[in-house]
Protein backbone atom coordinates (compact mmCIF):
# COMPACT_ATOMS: atom_id res chain seq x y z
CA UNK A 1 0.00 0.00 0.00
CA UNK A 2 1.49 3.59 -1.04
CA UNK A 3 2.22 5.39 1.84
CA UNK A 4 0.37 9.33 0.09
CA UNK A 5 -1.23 9.89 -2.75
CA UNK A 6 -1.12 13.46 -4.33
CA UNK A 7 -4.29 14.98 -4.96
CA UNK A 8 -4.31 18.12 -8.19
CA UNK A 9 -6.96 19.47 -9.77
CA UNK A 10 -9.71 17.65 -11.43
CA UNK A 11 -9.97 17.94 -15.41
CA UNK A 12 -13.97 18.20 -14.25
CA UNK A 13 -13.41 21.39 -12.52
CA UNK A 14 -10.82 22.85 -14.59
CA UNK A 15 -12.94 22.42 -17.66
CA UNK A 16 -16.18 23.73 -15.72
CA UNK A 17 -13.49 27.14 -14.98
CA UNK A 18 -12.46 27.33 -18.74
CA UNK A 19 -15.80 27.31 -20.00
CA UNK A 20 -17.36 29.78 -17.70
CA UNK A 21 -14.36 31.84 -17.50
CA UNK A 22 -15.55 32.82 -13.55
CA UNK A 23 -13.98 31.18 -10.91
CA UNK A 24 -15.84 29.18 -7.72
CA UNK A 25 -15.57 33.34 -6.29
CA UNK A 26 -17.73 34.84 -8.97
CA UNK A 27 -14.22 36.17 -10.04
CA UNK A 28 -13.65 36.76 -14.23
CA UNK A 29 -10.56 34.24 -15.23
CA UNK A 30 -7.74 36.16 -16.19
CA UNK A 31 -5.83 34.74 -19.52
CA UNK A 32 -1.93 35.36 -20.01
CA UNK A 33 1.04 34.25 -21.28
CA UNK A 34 2.79 32.27 -18.50
CA UNK A 35 5.60 34.44 -17.30
CA UNK A 36 6.57 32.31 -14.72
CA UNK A 37 6.93 28.13 -14.16
CA UNK A 38 3.56 28.19 -12.35
CA UNK A 39 2.93 24.99 -12.15
CA UNK A 40 -0.37 24.02 -13.79
CA UNK A 41 -2.70 22.76 -10.42
CA UNK A 42 -4.16 20.27 -12.95
CA UNK A 43 -1.21 18.35 -14.76
CA UNK A 44 0.88 19.66 -12.00
CA UNK A 45 3.55 20.44 -14.66
CA UNK A 46 5.86 23.50 -14.68
CA UNK A 47 4.68 26.07 -17.72
CA UNK A 48 7.26 27.11 -20.00
CA UNK A 49 7.58 30.97 -19.47
CA UNK A 50 6.80 32.55 -23.34
CA UNK A 51 4.88 30.12 -24.61
CA UNK A 52 2.33 28.51 -22.25
CA UNK A 53 -1.10 29.91 -22.22
CA UNK A 54 -2.24 29.76 -18.65
CA UNK A 55 -5.18 31.17 -16.40
CA UNK A 56 -5.05 32.67 -13.22
CA UNK A 57 -8.11 31.55 -10.52
CA UNK A 58 -9.29 32.49 -7.58
CA UNK A 59 -9.32 29.14 -5.26
CA UNK A 60 -9.83 27.43 -2.03
CA UNK A 61 -8.51 23.91 -1.41
CA UNK A 62 -10.71 23.68 1.65
CA UNK A 63 -14.18 22.30 2.23
CA UNK A 64 -14.80 24.07 5.77
CA UNK A 65 -15.26 27.66 5.76
CA UNK A 66 -13.33 28.71 8.86
CA UNK A 67 -10.49 30.57 9.98
CA UNK A 68 -7.84 28.47 8.02
CA UNK A 69 -9.50 28.53 4.92
CA UNK A 70 -7.34 29.93 2.76
CA UNK A 71 -8.49 30.69 -0.74
CA UNK A 72 -5.73 32.71 -3.30
CA UNK A 73 -4.23 32.82 -6.52
CA UNK A 74 -3.23 29.60 -8.54
CA UNK A 75 -3.08 28.86 -12.17
CA UNK A 76 -3.78 26.16 -14.78
CA UNK A 77 -3.44 25.08 -18.42
CA UNK A 78 -5.61 27.24 -20.76
CA UNK A 79 -5.91 24.19 -22.88
CA UNK A 80 -7.36 21.00 -21.81
CA UNK A 81 -4.29 18.76 -19.98
CA UNK A 82 -4.58 15.63 -18.49
CA UNK A 83 -4.58 15.29 -14.44
CA UNK A 84 -0.88 14.45 -12.93
CA UNK A 85 -1.58 10.64 -12.87
CA UNK A 86 1.53 9.31 -10.85
CA UNK A 87 0.04 10.26 -7.77
CA UNK A 88 2.20 7.92 -4.99
CA UNK A 89 4.87 10.43 -5.72
CA UNK A 90 5.47 14.33 -5.75
CA UNK A 91 5.44 14.99 -8.82
CA UNK A 92 9.01 14.44 -10.49
CA UNK A 93 9.46 18.18 -12.24
CA UNK A 94 8.50 20.26 -9.31
CA UNK A 95 10.77 18.18 -7.09
CA UNK A 96 13.91 18.17 -8.95
CA UNK A 97 13.65 22.12 -9.68
CA UNK A 98 14.18 23.90 -5.91
CA UNK A 99 14.58 27.18 -7.42
CA UNK A 100 11.74 27.84 -8.85
CA UNK A 101 9.72 25.59 -6.91
CA UNK A 102 10.62 26.27 -2.88
CA UNK A 103 8.14 24.11 -0.90
CA UNK A 104 6.83 24.10 2.05
CA UNK A 105 4.40 21.08 3.57
CA UNK A 106 1.51 22.29 5.51
CA UNK A 107 -0.28 19.93 7.76
CA UNK A 108 -3.94 19.78 8.81
CA UNK A 109 -6.25 17.97 11.34
CA UNK A 110 -9.38 16.47 10.04
CA UNK A 111 -11.35 19.55 11.34
CA UNK A 112 -9.41 21.83 8.89
CA UNK A 113 -7.30 23.19 11.58
CA UNK A 114 -3.02 23.99 10.71
CA UNK A 115 -0.87 21.55 12.97
CA UNK A 116 1.91 21.38 11.52
CA UNK A 117 4.54 23.26 8.88
CA UNK A 118 7.57 22.34 7.19
CA UNK A 119 9.80 23.87 4.69
CA UNK A 120 11.40 21.18 2.61
CA UNK A 121 14.70 23.03 1.33
CA UNK A 122 16.64 20.23 0.39
CA UNK A 123 15.13 17.42 1.38
CA UNK A 124 13.80 14.96 -0.79
CA UNK A 125 10.43 15.64 -0.27
CA UNK A 126 9.02 11.96 -0.81
CA UNK A 127 10.47 11.03 1.82
CA UNK A 128 9.49 14.08 4.05
CA UNK A 129 5.95 13.04 3.59
CA UNK A 130 6.23 9.70 4.57
CA UNK A 131 8.30 10.61 7.80
CA UNK A 132 5.58 13.36 8.52
CA UNK A 133 3.06 11.26 8.03
CA UNK A 134 4.45 8.40 9.94
CA UNK A 135 5.25 10.58 13.19
CA UNK A 136 2.14 12.86 13.37
CA UNK A 137 -0.50 11.02 13.66
CA UNK A 138 -3.24 14.50 13.67
CA UNK A 139 -2.37 15.64 10.09
CA UNK A 140 -5.10 13.86 8.23
CA UNK A 141 -3.68 15.72 5.04
CA UNK A 142 -0.96 18.08 4.10
CA UNK A 143 -0.92 21.00 1.48
CA UNK A 144 2.16 21.26 -0.63
CA UNK A 145 2.69 25.05 -1.13
CA UNK A 146 5.36 27.50 -2.67
CA UNK A 147 7.55 28.93 -0.13
CA UNK A 148 7.83 32.36 -1.14
CA UNK A 149 4.60 32.91 -3.00
CA UNK A 150 2.78 30.71 -0.44
CA UNK A 151 0.05 29.82 -3.08
CA UNK A 152 -1.55 26.21 -2.98
CA UNK A 153 0.51 23.50 -5.49
CA UNK A 154 -1.28 20.34 -4.53
CA UNK A 155 -3.50 18.10 -1.41
CA UNK A 156 -1.14 15.24 -0.07
CA UNK A 157 -3.09 12.46 1.54
CA UNK A 158 -2.07 9.31 3.65
CA UNK A 159 -1.78 6.15 1.58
Amino acid sequence: MSQFKIIPLTEEYASKIRETKVDDFGYKIEEQLATGFGPCRVSLKPFIPGKDQRVLIRHSPFEIENAFNQPGPIFIHKKEVKPYKDIHQFPPEIKADKKNFPLSLIGYSEDQKMVFTKMVGDADVDLLIFEIFQEHSEIAYLHARNAEACCYICKIERG
